[in-house]
């Protein structure tokens, strides 16, 4: 790697950003060739003149080159990595997307970015049952041999990385911060977990970047830019993780999406997705059977034989449960069972996470 000073340099620079960069590595032109040039603005890289007055204060070791310096110490001081575009080791996928971000800051394991990646995402206000989906796909997918990459956000996101974790396997978190803040500040721990069971986390951002509202559909494109497919398991129909996976079909990455109740509106995002040519999933195994081609090794037959036995073991009482919600009324209609006796018994449910109970009314999750 060149001087780290100025990579880090160049994606500070004013009016300039990875597109714009990435246009003039197409032209041969490396970000550090920036500051050894000597641009003008009739020049063919044709560049701002704010971003001219960028390079020549580098050059003369001004502000530009006291924070790039700044930043490079820091980055020593906690021992993060600093993985430039033109380094053997940037993920191949991630190079191929239009705008790819020419330097990563690393915390972590960043071996982890040369084996297969899955991005599992969806809504920050998840239901308990997209929020259980989230983990046990995630559980699951890792055990077949992805590494599940998110981004670090409540419900979905962390609930993927949380399954990771507890299984002590590695998960990848892009964030939309720099490494030295965590947004939200709840998953801190969470963050400091996913190091700890040799995870990684990844932002295109320098330290002391604030969660700012815009660096999120950013961050996006390089969770789903990473990943050989994205699974979306609850969403609304404008969020987040809907910009994710349209990205990732932008990118001719697979995209699958789980389907829900038809009541429940964050479902309305992910039939969205499947009637824009997103693959309906509903167990792991489809996602598995789909990209086995891509791992070399293939187990989700055992995934498919541990579904089939808890089926077999299925409650009778269970069985009178919809997935779209009942009223406990209604409940009591269809059974047998005195209402108190009633009550005990989804509460029962409830702690084991088969069922929901939404005020009166009662949802099964699985």
């Amino acid at each position: 790697m060149r001087d780290p000073r100025e990579w880090i340099a160049a994606t500070l620079l004013p009016g300039i950003g990875p597109a714009t960069l990435g246009r003039l590595r197409t032209a041969g032109i490396a970000a550090p060739d920036l500051f050894s040039t000597t641009p003008s603005p009739a020049s063919p890289l044709k560049l701002r003149p704010e971003t001219l007055a960028g390079i020549h204060e580098y050059r003369a070791g001004g502000a530009l080159f006291r924070r790039a310096s700044e930043l490079q110490a820091q980055a020593i001081q906690h021992g993060w990595q600093l993985l430039a575009i033109d380094s053997p080791t940037f993920p191949d996928l991630l190079k191929q997307i239009p705008d790819p971000p020419i330097l990563l800051w690393l915390h972590g394991d960043a071996g982890l970015l040369s084996l297969p990646q899955l991005a599992i995402v969806g809504s920050r206000h998840a239901s308990r049952g997209g929020v259980d989906h989230a983990y046990s796909f995630s559980a699951e997918l890792t055990a077949g041999g992805f590494v599940v990459t998110s981004g670090l956000a409540r419900g979905i996101d962390a609930a993927a990385h949380q399954a990771a974790v507890d299984l002590q396997r590695p998960t990848i978190a892009v964030l939309g911060t720099g490494l030295d803040r965590c947004y939200p500040a709840a998953n801190r721990r969470l963050a400091e977990s996913i190091i700890a069971s040799g995870g990684l986390l990844v932002s295109e951002y320098p330290p002391g970047t604030a969660p700012l509202p815009q660096n999120f559909p950013r961050r996006n494109r390089i969770i789903s830019g990473m990943s050989v497919g994205t699974l979306v398991v609850e969403a609304a129909p404008r969020s987040g993780s809907l910009i994710t996976a349209r990205q990732a079909l932008e990118q001719g990455r697979e995209v699958f999406a789980l389907p829900g109740s038809i009541h429940n509106p964050l479902s309305k995002g992910c039939h969205s997705l499947i009637r824009e040519g997103a693959k309906l999933v509903e167990t792991s195994q489809d996602i598995l059977a789909e990209l086995a081609p891509l791992l070399g090794t293939f187990i989700a037959p055992a995934v498919a034989e541990a579904d089939a036995e808890e089926g077999q073991h299925e409650e009778p009482l269970l069985t009178q449960i919809p997935f779209d919600p009942i009223g406990f009324d209604q409940l009591v209609d269809r059974l047998a069972l005195p209402p108190a006796a009633l009550q005990q018994e989804l509460m029962r449910l409830e702690l084991e996470g088969r069922i929901e109970l939404r005020g009166a009314y009662i949802l099964r999750l699985r």
